[in-house]
């Protein structure tokens, strides 16, 4: 079964549309972790370790956090991300396949 891990909690939005991909993980509790970013790698590095191609990232909470966490999934799956985007007016989330050494979208 898919994982879909949420980068970061966000007090009051509801990630449960996500689940229709995959079992939803939030990754980092709420709050700023831009000036502690040792701790934060550590504990990314440690949630993702077994990242993978049926997994995904859901990209919410500090753009610092976003960010790290992008970057250790690409690290885990060669390269490669698979992330859920929020789509405003058909309240659903969409896939966006990511390949940071310029692969196919496929």
């Amino acid at each position: 079964m898919a994982n879909v891990f949420v980068v970061q909690e966000v007090v009051g939005r509801n990630f449960l549309p996500a689940q229709e991909f995959g079992k939803v993980k939030v990754l980092l509790p709420p709050g700023n972790i831009a000036f502690s970013s040792g701790p934060t790698m550590r504990r990314l590095n440690s949630a993702l370790a077994k990242y993978g191609e049926e997994d995904y990232l859901l990209m919410a909470g500090d753009p610092a956090a976003i960010a790290m966490a992008g970057a250790v999934a690409c690290d885990r799956n060669r390269g490669r991300m698979k992330l859920l985007k929020w789509d405003r007016q058909e309240r659903r989330y969409y896939v966006v396949q990511c390949d940071i050494f310029g692969g196919s979208d496929g």
